[in-house]
C-alpha cells in the first residue's frame, strides 16, 4: 500500500502514506457517502482482505481522496470502485471531525466530506470483492436496534456518524 492521502503535518497539509496516516493517529482527510432509497439506508460490509476493519458494515462508501484529488470526484470515483455505481450526484451536507480506534494499532482521526445521495429509483450495484463482500438496505431505526445489540459488526465511523451526525444524513 504506497497510497499518498492528503494528511495534516504540522499544521499543512501534506501528502503522506494512508497507513502511515493510521498507525501514527495523523488527522487526514476522508470522504463519506450516505445512499438513501425510500428511507432505507444503503450499507456496505466491508471486504475480509481490508487491512482495517474488515468484514463490519460501514456505510454506503467510505475513502480516502488522492492527494489532490476533489472530494466530490473521489466519492463518485469510490462509488464506481467499489460498488460499481455511476450516474448519481453525491450531495456535500457538511464536513465534520472525528477519531476512532480501528484495531490493530491504527486510529482513523478524520476530517470527513460528508455526502448524500437521494434515490428514487434503485441504483444497480457491482460489488469490487477486494472492497465489499455484501450490501443490504437497512431501515434506520432497525439499523440503531441493530447497533446497539451487536456493536461490534459495525465501522466505528458508521456508530459515530449515526450517533453525532443524524440530521446531515437523513434529514432533520
Amino acid at each position: 500500500m504506497n497510497t499518498k492521502i492528503p494528511t495534516w503535518v504540522d499544521g499543512t497539509l501534506t501528502p503522506v502514506d494512508k497507513l502511515e496516516a493510521h498507525v501514527k493517529a495523523m488527522r487526514h482527510k476522508a470522504v463519506s457517502v450516505f445512499i438513501l432509497h425510500k428511507g432505507k439506508v444503503l450499507l456496505q460490509q466491508r471486504a475480509a482482505g481490508k487491512y482495517h476493519t474488515p468484514n463490519l458494515w460501514a456505510n454506503s462508501c467510505c475513502t480516502h481522496p488522492h492527494w489532490g484529488e476533489d472530494p466530490q470526484d473521489c466519492a463518485i470515483r469510490r462509488l464506481r470502485e467499489e460498488l460499481g455505481i455511476t450516474g448519481l450526484d453525491p450531495v456535500w451536507v457538511e464536513q465534520l471531525e472525528y477519531r476512532a480506534d480501528v484495531g490493530g494499532g491504527l486510529i482513523e482521526h478524520e476530517v470527513v466530506d460528508l455526502f448524500v445521495i437521494r434515490c428514487d429509483t434503485l441504483p444497480k450495484i457491482d460489488l469490487n470483492p477486494e472492497e465489499v463482500q455484501a450490501t443490504r438496505w437497512a431501515d434506520p431505526a432497525e439499523l440503531d436496534t441493530d447497533i446497539a445489540r451487536t456493536p461490534e459488526v459495525f465501522t466505528p465511523w458508521l456508530r459515530i456518524y449515526l450517533r453525532d451526525h443524524r440530521a446531515s444524513v437523513f434529514g432533520a
